[in-house]
């Protein structure tokens, strides 16, 4: 369904006058920023573990083939990088990175004034701020996914009109 709306295009990948056609994956379509900031059209989520797009859009629009919706509003072009782990994926992840999991990755102190939830990363030297909070690698790394779990999601009565203007982008321009 995603990839039928990109265009055709000649291509010789070796240089020996050899053309075939070839799908143009480089095309790219960019979700408008009103329809971004626009919170009326989407809600914010949460992965959950195991989920994946096609999961998600399954339960949402009732069509897994529809999970490019979700990635393109979320701008994901790598899933495997810029979508949440399951916990066997990130402890993996997380065995491969890093020696020691529970080192120091860097100093947290907590913003003084206005919402003083927030926390600013000082970095690896706490000479300045002997209180700061210690972030180990396991704790930065699962900071991380936290973040990366909270997506949008478009209301599922916008996603036709999505889909259509997607689909008209997509065939405007030659390139």
């Amino acid at each position: 369904m995603y990839f039928e709306n990109f265009p055709l295009t000649i291509y010789d990948s070796v240089g020996d006058g050899n053309y075939k056609i070839v799908t143009h994956l480089l095309k790219r379509v960019i979700v408008r920023s009103q329809i971004k900031n626009n919170t009326a059209l989407y809600d914010t989520y949460d992965v959950r573990e195991g989920e994946s797009p096609e999961i998600i859009a399954h339960k949402l629009y009732g069509d897994s083939e529809l999970h490019w919706v979700i990635l393109l509003l979320n701008n994901i072009t790598d899933r495997y990088h810029q979508w949440p782990m399951n916990n066997n994926q990130f402890l993996a992840y997380l065995k491969d990175k890093y020696d020691d999991v529970d080192a120091t990755h860097h100093y947290e102190i907590s913003q003084v004034s206005g919402d003083t939830s927030i926390k600013i990363d000082i970095g690896t030297d706490n000479t300045d701020y002997p209180t700061a909070s210690i972030v180990t690698n396991a704790e930065h790394e699962e900071d991380l996914q936290n973040k990366i779990r909270k997506i949008k999601l478009l209301d599922p009565s916008y996603v036709e009109d999505f889909v259509t203007e997607f689909e008209e982008l997509m065939g405007e321009s030659v390139v």
